[in-house]
């Protein structure tokens, strides 16, 4: 059996118990947190099906989840809890609920969003901003909508599609206005991890708006 922190082949994964593994991804193993977002998300997708977000669809719903699930894999302690699973079911469960709640008191998203977008990319790591990345003509003043009625949905759809579970969850921390240390701690990645992701954010987003 693999030692605390060490890295082992997918394969070895599945020879493990699920909190061997979840030991691992605590350890700093990025590819054991790989295996359990691959093994958990079948749970996350049955749980996102059972709530409805103001304002979202089914695949921000499941995104709630896997953020929920990055908590789970950060806060499981085997010294109190026996089994991984029914902790993430619970974490997952509290963190779509939020996402509930909160859906309900927030009428200016697109503004908020403006704020967040303008933010320094990577604050402490390194320079920019996803704003930086939008061309010109999509941004009206601090006090109009960031996008026009048509561009924030066909983006925000395409954007899930080229984005992997982990990038969309750090940029939503990101929009949320989350440090590189909150993001670090939150989804259980070093800052350098947290600071490629965004970087990959910025340029498949380039990309796709290149094209």
């Amino acid at each position: 059996m693999a030692s605390l922190g060490q890295r082992c082949s997918a394969s070895s994964y599945l020879f493990m118990q699920d909190e061997e593994v979840v030991d691992l991804a605590r350890g700093g193993d990025p590819s054991a947190t790989e295996f359990l977002i691959t093994r958990y998300r079948p749970l996350v997708e049955n749980k996102a099906k059972a709530y409805f977000v103001m304002g979202a669809d089914h695949d921000d719903v499941v995104q709630e989840g896997m953020i929920g699930l990055f908590k789970a894999i950060r806060d499981f302690r085997c010294d109190r809890l026996s089994k991984f699973r029914p902790f993430a079911e619970l974490c997952v469960t509290r963190q779509i609920i939020t996402a509930v709640k909160t859906a309900t008191r927030q009428k200016h998203v697109p503004l908020n969003a403006y704020v967040s977008l303008n933010r320094a990319l990577a604050g402490e790591v390194t320079d920019g901003s996803l704003l930086d990345i939008l061309p010109d003509e999509a941004v009206e003043s601090p006090d109009q909508q960031l996008f026009s009625q048509k561009l924030p949905q066909d983006l925000h759809t395409m954007v899930k599609h080229i984005l992997s579970d982990l990038e969309r969850c750090v940029l939503r921390c990101y929009l949320e206005g989350m440090t590189y240390r909150e993001m670090s701690d939150a989804l259980h990645c070093h800052t350098k991890s947290i600071d490629n992701a965004l970087q990959r954010v910025k340029r498949k987003i380039g990309l796709l708006l290149r094209n």
